[in-house]
């Protein structure tokens, strides 16, 4: 395996770069291929299989940019998808669930959690289950916001009618006296001021974007996979690749990695 190889990280579709921001934060050496699935997503309505089928295809277009391991950076497919991947790779491949769920459960004080996502996400219980492995006593409250998505997608991060939608989705959570809310899906964070606004300073937000990049950090070194800071770059140090409007996604990304993003290609994903 080579070293100085990227790592590559997938998403639904813009979502995953909060990901891919956080490991630009935590392991500025490292190189990234990104591919969004822009011509599919969302991925939280879609069924087990469907998605499963999408992320193997994914996988296929990464290893042919010969990544040394791969971040599943969006929560459905890591719920349905990522147990078989890593049975099936010969690389390491982590998701977003487990390292999130992790911190949650050690930051709760009165073991009462939230977690909000994709209505794949909260159908498929992961988040729950790996909370009861870790704290068998955690009291965990899921709530699909399906809606927050497309609103991310369409740029309404700081709209009344998301503050809307938001104050109605996080009232039943509210009502639970939860302490720590777990932002299950790579979008999310991106609407973070306004879930801090609603829930108050004293809720724990839980971004588990941020510790997926300390556990890829730590996977990297554990298995000598870490980048030579001295090796020569050959080309771009991140490359982003979508299944669809490629303009579209080059000017959301450029603010949320700016100065990052310098071209983003178009391929056909479903010749892999």
């Amino acid at each position: 395996m080579d070293r100085n190889a990227p790592v590559g990280v997938f998403d639904s579709g813009i979502g995953g770069l909060t990901v891919a921001r956080e490991i630009i934060r935590q392991i500025p050496e490292e190189r990234i291929v990104y591919f969004g699935d822009t011509a599919r997503l969302p991925y939280g309505s879609k069924s087990r299989d469907t998605v499963a089928r999408y992320s193997r295809q994914i996988i296929r277009f990464l290893r042919t940019k010969e990544v040394k391991a791969i971040v599943i950076a969006c929560n459905t497919a890591s719920a349905y998808a990522l147990e078989a991947i890593q049975a099936e790779s010969d690389i390491p491949v982590i998701g977003v669930v487990n390292a999130g769920a992790r911190t949650a459960v050690s930051s709760t004080r009165n073991g009462k959690i939230g977690v909000i996502g994709t209505e794949g996400t909260v159908g498929s219980g992961i988040y729950k289950e790996v909370m009861h492995k870790l704290r068998p006593g955690a009291e965990v409250f899921e709530k699909s916001c399906p809606l927050f998505v497309p609103l991310v997608e369409e740029g309404l991060l700081h709209d009344s009618v998301t503050d809307e939608i938001a104050s109605r989705y996080l009232s039943v959570l509210k009502e639970k006296y939860i302490d720590t809310l777990v932002l299950g899906c790579t979008h999310y964070p991106l609407l973070r001021s306004t879930l801090r606004r609603l829930m108050g300073d004293e809720v724990v937000l839980v971004n588990p974007a941020y510790e997926t990049a300390v556990e890829l950090r730590e996977l990297l070194c554990s298995q000598g996979l870490e980048r030579d800071c001295q090796a020569p770059l050959d080309g771009e140090r991140y490359q982003f690749y979508v299944s669809d409007l490629a303009e579209k996604f080059t000017r959301f990304a450029t603010s949320i990695l700016p100065g990052e993003v310098k071209k983003t290609e178009k391929i056909n994903i479903e010749d892999y």
